[in-house]
C-alpha cells in the first residue's frame, strides 16, 4: 500500500492531477471511498447517483470513474454506455456486490476497465484506481500527441505532401523527380522542407511520424 503521507499521484508517476470520480447512492460507502482516496492525495469528487456526475462531466477531462453497478435511476452499465455516447472514454471502475456479478459482467462489455467486489481491501481499490489513471493520461498524452502530428501534416503544402507520400514508400530522390515530373534538386528541397516542418531527424522518424498521424 502507498504510505499515508504519499500522493498517489506521485506513486505512480503522474504530474498532474486527474479527478477520480466516485458514484455510489450508499452515502457510507461514498464518503469511506472518497476519504480513502483523499488521503492517498487524489483529487476525489463524490455524487450520490450517475445524473449528478452527468450534470458536471467535461468529456475531456483526465481521470478515471469508480461506480456502484446497482443504482436507483441510472445503474453503472447504463452510466458507461452514456459515457461512450458522449464521446467520454475515461476509465470505469464498477463496484459490486457478490450477487451482481452478472450485471458486473455487463458492465465490462459495455467498456468498463474494472469490476471489484464489495467490500474490498483498501490497497485492491487503490491499485485499480492508479493502474486507471495512468492508462488515462497515457492515453490522453497518445490523443495530444497524434493532434500535433496531424497539424504538422496539415502544415505541409500539396507538393511537400505528394514527396512524403513517395518517400516513405522508399522512393528516390530521382524516381521520385520522375513521378512528380520535376527535378531532382527540387525533389531535394521539398524533401529538406516537409523534414522541417515535421520536426523529424531521419527517415524511419518521418516514417513513423507519418503512420502515428494516420497519414500513412
Amino acid at each position: 500500500m502507498v504510505e499515508p503521507d504519499a500522493s498517489l499521484n506521485q506513486a505512480i508517476g503522474l504530474s498532474d492531477n486527474p479527478v477520480v470520480s466516485v458514484i455510489d447512492d450508499d452515502e457510507a460507502a461514498l464518503h469511506s471511498l472518497g476519504f480513502l482516496l483523499r488521503t492517498e492525495g487524489v483529487d476525489a469528487r463524490e455524487f450520490s447517483s450517475a445524473a449528478a456526475f452527468l450534470e458536471q462531466l467535461d468529456p475531456a477531462g483526465r481521470g478515471c470513474v469508480v461506480t456502484d453497478v446497482r443504482m436507483p435511476g441510472m445503474d453503472g452499465v447504463e452510466l458507461i454506455r452514456t459515457l461512450r455516447a458522449r464521446g467520454c472514454f475515461l476509465p470505469v471502475i464498477v463496484m459490486t456486490g457478490h450477487a451482481d456479478v452478472a450485471l458486473a459482467v455487463k458492465a465490462m462489455k459495455a467498456g468498463a476497465a474494472e469490476f471489484v467486489e464489495k467490500p474490498f481491501e483498501s490497497e485492491l481499490i487503490l491499485r485499480l484506481v492508479g493502474a486507471c489513471l495512468a492508462d488515462n493520461v497515457a492515453a490522453a498524452n497518445a490523443n495530444s500527441t497524434r493532434s500535433d502530428l496531424a497539424r504538422r501534416l496539415e502544415s505541409l503544402t500539396v507538393r511537400e505532401r505528394q514527396v512524403l507520400d513517395c518517400v516513405i514508400l522508399g522512393a528516390s530522390n530521382k524516381v521520385v523527380a520522375l513521378q512528380l515530373g520535376i527535378s531532382p534538386r527540387t525533389v531535394e528541397i521539398h524533401r529538406a522542407n516537409l523534414m522541417t516542418k515535421m520536426q523529424a531527424a531521419s527517415l524511419s522518424a518521418l516514417v513513423r511520424m507519418t503512420i502515428s498521424a494516420g497519414g500513412g
